[in-house]
């Protein structure tokens, strides 16, 4: 099958690299020409436009970092859809605005085209070792048709509903749930650190105990014990997430106190420019403020 790939950045370029490997033609497209480049060498083909990924492809992944690329990519004047014939079936792994997926969903059907909100989770490792969860919102038969090529990318995948937004929504609750998640392994060993317990050996007492979580293991030992937080999943994206589940509590007139704390957690650790490196960060700037509180504290003394 003719593959097209728009988007080939941290989760993109290992995803389009499994297609190549599993025997598919991909086309891929991005912005920045040293994502090209690393795609021709291996073994994609590049497209020109947006309009030349159309013309070589019979099935369209998008993976995108913001609303507005995926608008652009999708309704922009020069988007995929101003050319895409109607045998073309897109699935944006994307995560974006819910109303945003609501309306290219419309949109497709409007035009006649196939149009699947799939975003994964999972992560750089997921997306490299081949088992990323998709939650997919759009009409069940579309996915029944594209099923074994997700398959071909991860390890499973939900029809959440026929709403467009549906996935997007699962994944945003999945998100928040990993905000509080990093945060409270952040902090829980921020205090463990200060009270001079050795954080390789308590991680072998909670692994076997109810404070064990994939987070904590993944953040523990992939990025704090280590203390290289080169991205698997930046905080800035996380940070973005948590926004939209924020405006989705809104929409929906759920109040979620603890979330909007959670929410200015990660706008300061941003703010302190903190955003490109991966999530387990936050262990660091949690770090920073004690250091910083225990220092006001001897001033007013």
């Amino acid at each position: 099958m003719k593959v097209g790939f728009i988007g080939l950045g941290n989760m993109g370029m290992p995803m389009s690299k499994n297609l190549l490997e599993s025997g598919y033609e991909v086309v891929g497209y991005d912005i920045n020409e040293t994502s090209l480049l690393a795609f021709e060498q291996a073994g994609g083909k590049r497209a020109r436009d947006l309009a030349d990924i159309v013309l070589a492809s019979e099935l369209i992944f998008t993976s995108l970092p913001s609303s507005e690329a995926v608008e652009n990519v999708y309704l922009g004047e020069k988007g995929v859809f101003a050319s895409a014939p109607s045998s073309i079936l897109f699935v944006d792994t994307s995560t974006v605005a819910p109303e945003l997926v609501m309306r290219i969903g419309q949109a497709a059907e409007e035009k006649g085209l196939s149009f699947l909100a799939a975003p994964v989770s999972g992560g750089v490792v997921g997306a490299e070792n081949r088992t990323l969860t998709f939650m997919v919102g759009g009409p069940k038969k579309l996915l029944e048709s594209v099923s074994d090529h997700l398959m071909t990318l991860g390890s499973h995948v939900f029809h959440i509903s026929e709403s467009y937004d549906s996935g997007i929504n699962a994944k945003l609750i999945n998100n928040l749930l990993i905000g509080f998640y990093t945060a409270g392994v952040a902090e829980a060993l921020a205090l463990a650190k200060k009270s001079d317990l050795n954080l390789d050996f308590l991680f072998n007492v909670l692994n076997v105990s109810y404070g064990q979580s994939r987070i904590y293991e993944r953040n523990y030992k992939s990025f704090m014990a280590t203390g290289n937080y080169e991205p698997g999943f930046a905080l800035k994206l996380l940070n973005k997430d948590l926004r939209f589940a924020m405006d989705l509590a809104k929409e929906r007139g759920v109040k979620l106190p603890i979330s909007e704390a959670l929410v200015e957690l990660y706008a300061d650790a941003e703010r302190a420019g903190l955003g490109e490196k991966d999530m387990a960060v936050l262990f660091e700037r949690i770090g920073e403020q004690t250091i910083s509180f225990k220092a006001e504290g001897v001033a007013k003394r």
